[in-house]
């Protein structure tokens, strides 16, 4: 789902004590999956070293700076904090890669550098507790010859390095690195769709026998935890919201303490990371019987989740696949626009839970073989309950393939 977490203003209430693993047979079953998880390879790492050169060059950028965060994972395996004191690496478009850091922590970059051969000759440029350590990231493109031109800045590198950057660099242009960084990660290699086709299948596996164990009187607090018991099962970090009755009516929920009732909407939502990737399925059911109501708007959900999926293929606009999906929502009177289908139909995901591109309405990009996303089409009637059915899909070259097969019923989400 959308990714923004509101601020509590109160502590949700303490959450009972579990039952024990082995009195809830579904979660007890569960075998750690650890093992059919294979890393990339540090061969997939210098190819996509590669490929953002050839970005750079089609796009006439010099160079492409990056701090801390997914893309110098995605491109070195390198994880970094981000403090006060700059680390950044710099992808030039011609010459070997240079980094910039602080004296003190030259061994520990190293280190982690030697792990990919590719940037096993970085050269590293070291700055004292009193330097300007922007000074030494235009030393470095110096030294490459570079010194105007267009320099790539990752997007979420924090504004103080940016405008670091810019200080020391007057005779250069920065700009967004977006075309070069999800130039890269926006299309998966097969390596990353089959970690992400694990993940996806883990995250069903564990929201499946977490179903099986729950029942009416329980909170959605002791839900989410026996979802994250579930996780601990397999192997892998994952977690899930969950939301009950007029609560599933808000696409993120709410603090207020709820309790799941016979007869009333569940929706959990969320996923696990596996080998830096990310799963993000949202299932909604009921124990008991559902309203006519209900299987109503389950039904006309299922089918916007359907039409999206049957739109998407190589060369279709991103915005196509949205509209797809909100017609027949509001050919079944829950429009115009986004008066119930209240958010875009889906995100871009990989090693972030979302990522680059985005299906809504003013985004024309094309589709391409390897790109993946969410398709999570939902109908929200405030005061009452909501229905969203969310499963991540890749797009493949004859068109859009689920990681997962959708929930067919509100009473048999699993199939």
């Amino acid at each position: 789902m959308l990714q923004a977490e509101a601020i509590p203003t109160t502590l949700p209430p303490p959450i009972a004590a579990l039952p024990a693993i082995a009195d809830l047979p579904a979660i007890a079953d569960l075998k750690d999956r650890r093992s059919e998880a294979v890393p990339i390879t540090t061969v997939e790492r210098e190819a996509r070293i590669a490929r953002a050169r050839e970005l750079m060059a089609q796009k006439s950028f010099a160079a492409v700076c990056l701090a801390g965060g997914t893309s110098l994972v995605y491109f070195t395996g390198i994880r970094w904090y981000n403090s006060e004191r700059p680390t950044l690496v710099i992808l030039p478009a011609k010459g070997q890669p240079f980094a910039v850091c602080p004296a003190f922590e030259e061994d520990r970059l190293r280190e982690r550098l030697a792990l990919v051969p590719a940037m096993a000759q970085t050269r590293v440029y070291v700055w004292q507790e009193n330097d300007n350590p922007y000074e030494q990231v235009a030393k470095g493109l110096k030294e490459l010859g570079i010194s105007t031109g267009t320099i790539g800045i990752e997007e979420t590198m924090s504004y103080a390095y940016a405008e670091g950057i810019a200080r020391a660099l007057p005779t250069a242009i920065l700009a967004n690195a977006r075309p070069i960084t999800a130039g890269c990660r926006s299309i998966k290699s097969p390596a990353e769709l089959a970690i992400m086709q694990l993940a996806n299948s883990i995250t069903l596996q564990v929201y499946e026998a977490a179903w099986r164990s729950g029942h009416p009187g329980m909170t959605t607090h002791e839900f989410s935890a026996m979802i994250g018991a579930a996780y601990d099962r397999v192997g892998f970090p994952g977690e899930a919201s969950c939301e009950t009755g007029e609560y599933s009516a808000l696409p993120h929920g709410s603090i207020k303490p709820q309790t799941i009732h016979e007869g009333a909407i569940v929706m959990i939502d969320d996923g696990c990371t596996v080998e830096g990737y990310e799963s993000d399925i949202t299932r909604t059911f009921v124990y008991g019987k559902p309203s006519d109501k209900m299987r109503q708007v389950f039904d006309i959900v299922h089918r916007a989740q359907a039409a999206a999926l049957a739109t998407a293929r190589p060369g279709v606009p991103c915005e196509s696949v949205d509209a797809a999906a909100r017609k027949v929502i509001t050919d079944a009177g829950y429009g115009p626009g986004y008066a119930h289908f209240t958010h875009r139909l889906g995100h871009g995901i990989g090693m972030d839970g979302h990522e680059w591109p985005y299906l809504v309405q003013g985004n024309t990009l094309p589709l391409a073989e390897g790109m993946t996303f969410s398709d999570e089409p939902g109908i929200y009637i405030r005061g009452e309950f909501g229905i969203r059915l969310e499963d991540d899909m890749h797009i493949a070259a004859d068109g859009a393939k689920l990681f997962t097969g959708p929930s067919m019923s509100l009473e048999q989400p699993f199939g």
